[in-house]
């Protein structure tokens, strides 16, 4: 069957989240002092990131609430294990406020999804919570452009699992193999598209990361995403699409 619709990540495939965490958390550290705490900004924010992704995955299992891992990172991240939730979450919401201020869309974004809007039906699968990505998304401009908006915090299970991705095909009313999903995670998006019976479309926006999942599209930008779609090369080569 023919591609019907798309499904997207949203975080550093739509929108530069790694961008706007840098820049967010730099400002946030130099305003709280902490500016030459963590040696560099990059070495800063690869903390920060490390953390994020540990304590996702003790949500992910469902060892802690989105709040709570939330409020571990932050404890985490200032070495501080008795702060209370109520600091945590201050210095998170100040966090926040430089993150947002740094919010942008990568700019072959727009183009693309004008280029597939009459052609696809288009919705959206993170491992996030709606109450993050609905705003977002609005900010941003483009909530307008997705049927479905479905998240891991309220569906109860995230990618990689196959339910997460079925589930976001169900929203939309189609089988799987009519549906692809374009992300920027080799095995959380990819991989796990692929193994749900999706199209599996990897965004890999930088290069250099080997050759990722076997039976996957890769594509360096979202101007070639069209073409692929059109070619519908699943019955094709798969390594011409670079």
């Amino acid at each position: 069957m023919p591609i019907r619709a798309v499904l997207w990540d949203i975080d550093d495939t739509l929108f530069d989240y790694t961008g706007a965490d840098a820049a967010g958390l730099a400002r946030h550290l130099v305003d709280e002092g902490l500016g030459d705490r963590y040696g560099t900004p990059a070495e800063a924010l690869a903390l920060w990131r490390r953390l994020t992704e540990l304590n996702w995955a003790r949500f992910a299992a469902g060892e802690v609430t989105f709040r709570g891992q939330r409020q571990d990172r932050v404890r985490d991240f200032l070495d501080a294990p008795g702060l209370s939730a109520e600091l945590a979450d201050a210095w998170f919401d100040r966090y926040v406020a430089h993150y947002k201020a740094a919010w942008a869309l990568f700019p072959d974004v727009v183009p693309a999804l004008d280029a597939l809007a009459h052609g696809y039906r288009h919705g959206v699968l993170t491992n996030s919570s709606a109450a993050n990505q609905d705003p977002k998304l609005r900010h941003l401009g483009l909530r307008d452009r997705f049927e479905v908006l479905v998240c891991a915090a309220e569906l109860g299970v995230s990618k990689p699992d196959a339910a997460a991705f079925l589930a976001a095909c169900a929203a939309l009313g189609l089988p799987p193999d009519e549906v692809a999903y374009v992300g920027d995670q080799p095995e959380i998006d990819a991989r796990g598209a692929r193994d749900a019976g999706l199209e599996a479309v990897w965004l890999d926006r930088d290069g250099g990361r080997g050759p990722g999942p076997a039976g996957v599209h890769r594509i360096a930008g979202l101007e070639r995403l069209p073409e692929l779609l059109a070619a519908d090369t699943r019955f094709g080569a798969r390594s011409a699409i670079r």
